[in-house]
């Protein structure tokens, strides 16, 4: 299904090429279109994942959540995005301007681009690169750049704090998340994510079952990585009034604010993709026949839906228990995890 519309679509726009006489322009103005798409697609998205996570958090506290603008709510957060773009954009006198106003574009691009080689169906991605894992984790890296640089150059002590947290957490964390996805690389004998996914529709299983140790520590990574709670320790609005954005307003910080939205909808696809089978059904539900890209949109949104939670379920650690438990029990699992893979792929088990 994925591969049919994807093919319609290329058949359309070369045709449209050729009618205006562009062809020589077509693989530029594919990007274009593809970026374009993509991007509407994750702007929608991102709205209805504030929503949800509204929903969530109301549920969980037995209260109602958003119930007046539009049906069940649902446009309350298009009316938060309005109300941002048209919001004053405050900005301190003493800011580094440039650094000031590159930074919450770093954080955004940096993420977005992270969806580049997400494999949302069979022939549906934008790019597939064979190091598409390592793409991932290298171009996501930036946002801490982009942390660090906005909390320096606000010339605010809090926001400095918050990116000198950010920094410290990031880098902690991106190695248990790296090492999470070393075993499955191992058995894969590749970094492509649809070359994975692959491997597990001829497999016959997901890897969440052999790897839940894996599974469960890219889960808990992915989260700080995210700067989600009880990991949000940058933006502790109880002890630095929002952390790094502290002195963002308006678009800027609708910037940031999309940002770590995306950064949730990239890791739960890698996680999608690595652990859960990318767009196979699962096997109790194959009889429902749903097109391969709807059961990866279902299996983000679970993966999202576990985060949430996180939310209301767990009290803010602080910065040393933080720290610790990346150090002292995520790195060292995941060392055991790469090990006990190791010796079974070397006896054959």
């Amino acid at each position: 299904m994925g591969e049919k519309i994807v093919g319609m679509a290329a058949a359309l726009l070369h045709g449209l090429y050729g009618f205006l006489h562009l062809s020589a322009l077509a693989p530029v103005l594919d990007t274009v279109v593809e970026a374009v798409v993509m991007f509407a697609f994750v702007a929608v998205f991102v709205m209805f994942l504030v929503w949800m996570e509204r929903k969530v958090s109301a549920h969980m506290q037995s209260r109602i959540g958003p119930n007046r603008v539009g049906p069940l709510g649902l446009l309350q957060t298009l009316a938060d995005a309005i109300k941002l773009t048209i919001k004053e954009d405050v900005k301190p006198v003493k800011r580094d301007k440039v650094p000031y106003f590159i930074a919450p574009i770093v954080a955004f691009v940096a993420t977005f681009m992270g969806l580049v080689v997400i494999p949302f169906d069979k022939g549906v991605v934008v790019q597939d690169l064979n190091v598409g894992i390592l793409y991932v984790i290298a171009i996501t890296g930036f946002t801490v750049v982009a942390i660090l640089t906005a909390g320096w150059s606000s010339n605010n002590k809090y926001a400095l704090l918050g990116g000198f947290r950010s920094a410290a957490q990031i880098v902690s964390y991106e190695i248990p998340l790296v090492m999470s996805l070393v075993p499955v690389i191992m058995v894969t004998g590749t970094l492509s994510l649809k070359s994975i996914v692959d491997y597990q529709a001829q497999a016959g299983y997901w890897f969440v079952l052999p790897q839940l140790m894996a599974f469960l520590i890219f889960l808990t990574s992915a989260t700080a990585e995210a700067n989600r709670a009880p990991f949000d320790i940058p933006e502790a609005e109880s002890e630095l009034i929002g952390g790094f954005h502290t002195e963002y307003s308006g678009v800027k910080f609708a910037m940031f604010f999309l940002g770590e939205y995306i950064a949730m909808v990239v890791s739960a696809s890698v996680a999608t993709a690595v652990f859960l089978g990318g767009w196979l059904a699962p096997p109790f539900l194959g009889f429902l026949h749903l097109p391969g890209f709807v059961w990866f949109v279902l299996k983000i949104l679970f993966m999202i839906y576990l985060i949430m939670a996180f939310r209301w379920t767990f009290p803010r650690l602080r910065v040393d228990q933080l720290m610790d438990f990346g150090w002292k029990v995520l790195i060292p699992l995941s060392i055991i995890n790469i090990l006990v893979t190791g010796f079974v792929i070397l006896k054959g088990l």
